[in-house]
């Protein structure tokens, strides 16, 4: 923390600089990130956020926090409970509506051997519990929000941030993976009870290696099912991709192009499953074929 109450840190490409005096959000920020991304090299950062409490009664009487971007509030407040929580969905917003020179999917990115799984999927999917699992089977994590393509090389850039596990999740990722580290549980989000997981020392070392796609896997969790891996014509992967998109309809065709270069370039599947070592073991076998 430097004079003045702010902390200056990088995420994967992006410069931050956050100013806080909550000490619960600073707890939480060190205990899942150490100080690792903390930075002293930056002199223009790409976003300047806050998470402050409001002014008022509100600052003693249920107690809130608030966002700001740049000086604006894009959110209503959230409990002061919840500062952190309230500070990544912040840093999500300020990337999915800013960070344009990337096409940006909302899809968890993992590395193993040198080669991408994309695990784009629409909330309840079973994303983040996937991707937090294959993250403690060795596979290196570059984000659980954000497939970042730089559309001049069709390469994935790492984003390794805390992952946020939402109600029965928390428990299975405890029972799957005891050595992770988990924060708090936030109970009563927006998102209901929500606990965050590290990122492993080792995707955090190497945030500033990107990687090659070699898979587009659309993962499905459904209660009770088997594990099923089916190949995916290009042209519905094509759609699904772009339906995933934050930016595509603002970038164009340079979208377009970028992702047909990556269907084209990866293996598509979709994959259901309703046990999670199942759909682990599925994804390593994959990457050893």
């Amino acid at each position: 923390m430097k004079k003045g109450g702010w902390i200056d840190f990088r995420t994967g490409p992006f410069f931050v600089r956050l100013e806080t005096r909550l000490p619960e959000l600073l707890d939480t920020f060190h205990g899942l990130y150490g100080r690792v991304m903390e930075t002293s090299a930056a002199e223009l950062f790409d976003f300047h956020v806050a998470v402050k409490p409001p002014v008022g009664l509100r600052r003693w009487f249920r107690p809130q926090a608030l966002f700001f971007l740049d000086g604006e509030t894009p959110f209503e407040p959230f409990p002061r409970s919840h500062a952190f929580p309230l500070l990544e969905w912040g840093l999500n917003y300020a990337i999915a509506t800013r960070a344009h020179q990337y096409c940006l999917l909302h899809s968890a990115v993992l590395e193993r051997n040198e080669r991408a799984l994309i695990l784009p999927a629409l909330p309840g999917s079973g994303k983040s519990t996937l991707c937090a699992a294959l993250m403690h089977r060795g596979w290196r994590l570059l984000s659980d929000e954000f497939g970042m393509v730089r559309p001049e090389t069709g390469e994935l850039v790492p984003l390794p941030r805390v992952i946020p596990l939402k109600n029965r999740s928390i428990k299975v990722i405890r029972d799957f993976a005891p050595e992770a580290v988990l924060g708090p549980v936030f109970p009563g989000t927006r998102k209901g009870d929500v606990a965050h997981v590290a990122p492993t020392t080792d995707s955090l070392a190497r945030q500033h290696e990107p990687a090659r796609p070699a898979w587009i896997v659309f993962p499905r969790f459904v209660e009770g099912a088997g594990c099923t891996l089916e190949p995916v014509a290009d042209s519905l992967a094509f759609v699904r991709l772009s339906n995933n998109s934050f930016n595509y309809h603002l970038l164009g065709e340079t979208a377009y192009r970028t992702l047909v270069r990556l269907v084209s370039g990866c293996e598509r599947y979709h994959l259901e499953y309703g046990d999670l070592a199942s759909a682990v073991a599925q994804m390593e076998a994959l990457a050893a074929s």
